[in-house]
């Protein structure tokens, strides 16, 4: 048995699968300040779901898949620990410089972001390496110690240590590890060459404080949830989740933390590949709804999104991670996302009621009208039936929050106050999905949408008929969808090494020596995976650039592009080809200068199997109940079950599709049909309203 847990802002998911395809989804509040409470209480509903203890049934458990926001929410609370910088002398203010950038280039008012690490700990190293690795001045070891003595009397809990081209000779940056090691023990720390050997200072550098600021605190945090599962019965191996569409064993995890980082949303991108591919798709956009943040990613021509410009908050005002992760866009637009007026004018987002208080509805102590109140008062979530039924919603509370804070101040009736709360959250999603989509030259109309999380199904509708989207897949599992991703991922690590070389130098010798490198590196790996590693493969990457450019672009290649006689026109023909898909043009008069080389390991840790939620056809009548839509106003639709519907049926709007974790809210003019798998298939419009305006009339 394989279990996937994934805790998020509002709710901890859980996803069980027995391995014979047969899948169970599980939802429990999220826990604060400690979220192992809330993964024990999804457990426990798991346990008790099959009559047994939560002892006897972690006992079964082979394989855990964790992914946790515990990381991200330490550095933008300012949680993380307290860390020091160790620099190259003369150059302490690398996190203080960056790389530029200013979103309002002349608003003078936006105050300069402070440093990752700030300048009282930040400390200078004498000694230099050039960037051909040899050395121009020796480490002053003395000096090393006397800075060790200071970081004593600072009472740092962390170190990060990030000399000048540590990444063509990283002598100097091992030796002061060593001495770290000798002198301040039990202090962790990172070597930034050893973490990202990536040209870029700044961008190695800060990668390099961020993971040594989290090493602290996420080695507690998973050594607690080792010890807190394994008190309560879990013998089996945890692999963590990570920001690069992956899997890592939670020790890996615990050596280097940044990869943690946005590691829960990256899993919904390769769940909506796997989903969208069972509809015949190639391109997706896939959504993924929670309680917190509404989070967005395209699948273009099945390939993850991937980039290196992760920001920790507001671009250029954040930090940059500087790591490689898939691309997911988040915007503050979850089904907790609060809602009031100010100024006059309606605002929805970005501050959440998260899981405590949580929603009005919830009857937490919450005061504030979120997505969710309005999707309650408009009829679309059925009050006696959230959840499966294990928690009620308080609709009288939800109804006069939105009416005190909403509708009086803006002189509408509670409903239009209602929907005018989901149109405004759905122009905020509108507009997410147009920055990963139309702006970068991708129809809306030739992708199919994928509606995960729990509250993708309230407005998914509405969100689709703007882009003009053909299609939306709710799968059965998607209300988990991050969770049930990391069924499907698979086990990876990235190698790398900067090696600078000229095409029209191109030393083919030295490449083939590098890749052997990195692929003897990737064999280790997966015999460190040991007998559970199945379908091995390395996809091997230069990092180039026209030699006129600033920065480089990723470029897949193989050995045999490496062993043929004309290996270095080959590298240029496929960064030209590469160009053009990118950017829509190439220059191909020119030759390609080849900053790094990479090779990304990866392995499946299971037989891959279709994950599924058991049916019931006719176990649940279809009932219905009031709802509003603009289009009609209040009217009595059909509310259908989903694991009852039978796939023959064709439903039609207005009405919804339940089931025990989301509702999916078709709107008058939309149609839905069950699909082979289990999930629902929503044509967005597809009749005409005018008729049902009349009916309603």
């Amino acid at each position: 048995m394989r279990l996937s847990i994934d805790v998020g802002g509002t709710f901890t998911d859980l996803v069980v699968d027995r391995l014979s395809g047969a899948a169970e989804v599980f939802k429990a509040p999220t826990t604060y300040p400690d979220p192992i409470d809330g993964i024990l209480s999804a457990v426990a509903l798991a346990a008790n779901a099959q009559g047994i203890t939560t002892e006897a049934f972690l006992g079964g458990v082979e394989v855990l898949f964790h992914s946790t926001t515990r990381a991200i929410n330490a550095v933008i609370t300012g949680q993380a620990a307290r860390t020091a910088l160790l620099a190259t002398e003369g150059h302490p203010d690398i996190l203080l410089i960056r790389e530029g950038g200013r979103t309002d280039p002349f608003n003078y008012r936006i105050g300069y972001p402070a440093p990752y690490i700030p300048r009282a700990l930040t400390f200078e190293i004498p000694g230099r390496i050039l960037a051909d690795g040899g050395e121009r001045r020796t480490l002053d070891e003395a000096a090393v110690l006397r800075v060790i003595e200071r970081l004593k009397e600072e009472k740092v809990e962390a170190v990060a240590v990030s000399l000048l081209w540590s990444i063509v000779n990283p002598a100097h940056e091992l030796r002061v590890g060593e001495l770290l090691a000798e002198h301040l023990p039990g202090v962790p720390f990172t070597l930034a060459h050893q973490l990202n050997p990536t040209v870029r200072e700044y961008r190695r550098t800060s990668s390099c404080a961020i993971d040594a600021s989290l090493k602290p605190i996420m080695s507690a945090y998973l050594r607690a949830l080792k010890q807190r599962l394994g008190a309560h019965g879990m013998a089996g191996q945890i692999f963590a989740v990570t920001s690069q569409g992956g899997l890592v064993d939670v020790e890996e995890l615990a050596e280097r933390p940044i990869l943690a980082l946005n590691s829960g949303p990256s899993m919904a991108p390769v769940a909506g590949r796997y989903f969208a591919a069972l509809q015949g798709a190639t391109t997706a956009i896939v959504t993924d709804a929670g309680g917190t943040t509404y989070d967005v990613s395209l699948v273009r021509d099945g390939a993850l999104p991937r980039t290196r410009e992760t920001w920790l908050g507001p671009i250029y005002q954040g930090h940059l991670t500087g790591f490689p992760s898939v691309d997911v866009k988040s915007v503050g637009a979850g089904g907790g996302s609060i809602a009031s007026v100010e100024g006059g004018l309606l605002r929805v987002g970005p501050e959440s009621a998260r899981s405590d208080p949580g929603p009005v509805c919830y009857g937490r102590g919450g005061t504030r009208p979120t997505v969710t109140d309005a999707a309650v008062v408009l009829g679309y979530i059925d009050p006696d039936f959230f959840l499966g039924g294990r928690m009620g919603l308080a609709v009288a509370a939800a109804r006069a929050a939105i009416e005190r804070d909403v509708a009086i101040p803006l002189g509408l009736g509670v409903e239009e106050a209602a929907l005018a709360i989901i149109d405004l959250a759905t122009e905020s999603m509108v507009h997410a999905i147009e920055d990963i989509t139309v702006k970068q030259g991708v129809d809306p109309e030739d992708a199919v949408m994928i509606g995960g999380g729990g509250a993708a199904g309230i407005n998914a509708v509405l969100i689709a008929r703007r882009l003009g989207c053909r299609s939306i897949l709710f799968p059965d599992v998607g209300a988990a969808l991050s969770a049930a991703g990391a069924m499907m991922s698979e086990l990876t690590s990235e190698f790398s090494q900067v090696v600078f070389m000229r095409t029209g130098a191109f030393d083919a010798a030295a490449a083939n020596a590098i890749i052997a490198g990195l692929k003897e590196r990737a064999e280790a790996f997966f015999a460190s995976a040991g007998g559970r590693a199945r379908e091995r493969r390395v996809d091997l990457a230069i990092e180039g650039r026209y030699p006129s450019q600033v920065w480089e672009i990723d470029v897949p290649i193989d050995e045999a592009m490496l062993a043929a006689e004309d290996a270095a026109s080959r590298l240029v023909a496929a960064f030209h080809a590469r160009h053009q898909e990118l950017f829509g043009f190439r220059d191909d008069g020119d030759e390609v200068e080849i900053m790094g080389w990479r090779a990304l390991a990866r392995c499946r840790l299971a037989d891959e199997s279709a994950i599924r939620l058991p049916s019931g056809v006719d176990s649940a009548p279809t009932r219905s109940r009031t709802m509003t839509f603009r289009e009609t106003g209040p009217i009595e639709a059909p509310a259908y079950r989903l694991e009852a519907l039978d796939p023959s049926v064709t439903v039609k709007g207005p009405a919804v599709v339940e089931s025990n974790f989301t509702t999916v809210v078709l709107a008058p003019g939309s149609e839905a049909r069950k699909t082979a798998e289990g999930g629902l298939c929503v044509q967005p419009l597809v009749q005409s309203v005018t008729r049902l305006r009349e009916f309603a009339a």
